[in-house]
């Protein structure tokens, strides 16, 4: 199948980007990587009257890095990200989660904003961002916003950007320092997450955070807990997910492995 007809903007600036945003509203799409719209567009599961090109706007292709936060532009494609050289120093889970979003080619146009944007919820990187409390930075032609992750995701593939924003960047606080863990389960590497985990210390305790079971990635954040409190809180959660069978595995298969991976990688992050 191939795409609907559509107009092609090439913008050579963000002011242009935000004036056909206004104009088109839902009726425009960005693309910058391509790599999950352009299946969207062959399906026709996406029809966009205009499509919107961002990848030649260079004030978008930035890494912005602070001793607090690092703040990716939305031109940043996933290969430029993995070869950072401070990625694994300030941004220890995003480190150990990107090498297994999609494969070495599909890494080389991705990009990480486009990634978060489409909100699949086995999606790596959606799932760091939430678990390490990121934020959106949001823009229109005439407003900016900032919107935390766990306010932006509504569901599956539903996020609160409204129809005439640019998601410019996302920002990831800096975790130097920090233990991280990270473990996925798929049927191969690079296929969508069956089941995706993140732990994550933190003062209180630790920050665990779910994807591939329910409509979105989700987290809690939990006192230091061992033994029993630990596989309490597990099943607990496991259940809260709304697991559901589908061809790849059974809601019993996910809860297990959430129930699993999780004991495992909180034990690593605080022991």
């Amino acid at each position: 199948m191939k795409p609907a007809v559509f107009d092609y903007v090439r913008a050579e600036t963000l002011e242009e980007v935000l004036a056909v945003l206004a104009e088109e509203g839902g009726d425009a799409r960005i693309i910058a990587g391509g790599q999950s719209l352009m299946a969207m567009l062959n399906t026709r599961l996406a029809k966009p009257k205009v499509l919107i090109d961002i990848m030649r706007l260079k004030e978008l292709d930035r890494i912005d890095s602070t001793a607090a936060v690092v703040k990716i532009g939305a031109g940043v494609r996933q290969r430029a990200l993995l070869n950072w050289p401070q990625l694994s120093e300030k941004l220890r889970l995003v480190a150990l989660a990107l090498p297994w979003t999609g494969h070495v080619q599909t890494r080389s146009r991705g990009t990480i904003c486009g990634s978060i944007a489409h909100a699949d919820p086995s999606a790596e990187m959606p799932l760091a961002l939430l678990a390490l409390r990121g934020e959106f930075h949001l823009t229109t032609a005439k407003r900016l916003r900032r919107l935390s992750a766990a306010d932006f995701f509504t569901g599956m593939m539903s996020t609160a950007r409204a129809d005439d924003e640019i998601i410019e960047a996302v920002s990831f606080p800096s975790v130097v320092g920090t233990r991280c863990a990270f473990r996925e389960v798929a049927r191969r590497h690079g296929d969508f997450a069956i089941v995706a985990c993140a732990a994550v210390a933190t003062k209180e305790g630790v920050r665990f955070t779910v994807g591939g079971v329910a409509d979105m990635a989700a987290a809690r954040d939990w006192p230091r807990l061992d033994g029993s409190a630990l596989d309490d809180a597990l099943n607990a959660f496991a259940h809260e997910l709304d697991a559901r069978d589908d061809v790849h595995a059974t809601a019993r298969y996910r809860r297990d492995l959430v129930r699993l991976i999780g004991r495992d990688l909180i034990r690593e992050v605080l022991h």
